[in-house]
């Protein structure tokens, strides 16, 4: 049995924890208030992780250290840094194998498929803060103080994920009321299932060929009507109806807190096609996404 860390349980935090314990391995799932999914081979525990000397200490003989955590959106700009820096630190300390997950903020606008070896180029500020994350961590590993990898989703699809497909279709479609989307919901776009992204970060991190680079989570590219009209399917709703949102009732949206204000310099990423491209990780890895269905159906529970 190894013994593995995980910081943060939210969706991908949560399911990457239980894999790892539905497989025999021991994890310490470590957040602020020491929450999480109850199993006998997950630890919890409460600590405050831009803490690096505690953070060490709980590091100390893991094999893995993987990060789900991150501030509050919208407060990224200001706590993310100490964060960070506090994870390359404990990875640096301990020799532990430090698996980063990642988005794809820091391309910047991107003109057709994504791929790992994009540069970063950032044009927001989120952006700028994931974008530069991945550089002090690569520059560690390059320095052979870590051992780093990044592991990339694109927008979050399943049960718990914070995201627009959940916050703004999946309960009026559910409920056989119509939705809106703040783009095309007729363009294609890449949904990451978490349990996708669990297996990745667990896959990965237990590969040597991982380190000292980024992979993108093998993901599902269909538009957010496609999701819509299944879900409905699915759950014997009437058929989904799915509305585009004007300029004014994003104005509305973007106004209404803090958290939706931070939407507005990210909505570059809705305004083309998306697609992100995991031919890589799955020729490596033989990872693959989950199939839709599987994805929508507890949805339904």
């Amino acid at each position: 049995m190894s013994f593995h860390v995980v910081l943060g349980s939210g969706a991908t935090g949560a399911a990457t924890a239980r894999l790892l314990a539905d497989s025999g391995e021991q994890v310490r799932l470590i957040t602020r208030r020491g929450t999480g999914p109850e199993h006998a081979l997950i630890e919890l525990v409460a600590a405050d992780a831009t803490d690096a000397d505690r953070l060490t200490e709980l590091v100390e003989g893991a094999d893995t250290m993987t990060n789900c955590a991150a501030p509050p959106y919208h407060r990224w700009p200001a706590e993310f840094p100490s964060l960070a820096a506090a994870l390359l630190t404990a990875a640096e300390r301990t020799g532990v194998g430090y698996v980063m997950l990642g988005n794809t903020y820091g391309y910047g606008p991107v003109a057709g498929p994504s791929t790992e070896d994009l540069p970063m180029a950032p044009n927001s500020a989120k952006g700028r803060v994931r974008a530069a994350m991945w550089r002090d961590a690569l520059a560690a590993h390059e320095a052979g103080r870590a051992r780093v990898t990044e592991v990339r989703a694109d927008t979050f699809l399943g049960v718990g994920a914070l995201s627009n497909f959940n916050l703004m279709i999946a309960p009026h479609v559910l409920a056989g009321e119509p939705a809106w989307f703040p783009a095309d919901p007729d363009a294609p776009r890449t949904w990451t299932c978490v349990d996708d992204v669990a297996r990745a970060l667990v896959t990965i991190g237990a590969d040597e060929r991982a380190w000292g680079r980024a992979w993108h989570v093998p993901s599902l590219h269909l538009s957010a009507r496609h999701l819509a009209d299944r879900l409905a399917e699915l759950a014997g709703s009437p058929a989904a109806t799915l509305h585009r949102m004007t300029d004014q009732e994003l104005d509305a949206m973007f106004s209404t807190n803090e958290i939706m204000a931070e939407l507005r310099e990210m909505q570059y990423l809705l305004a083309d096609p998306s697609m992100l491209d995991s031919t890589v990780t799955e020729r490596t890895f033989g990872l693959r996404a989950t199939q839709l269905d599987d994805v929508l159906k507890p949805y339904l529970a």
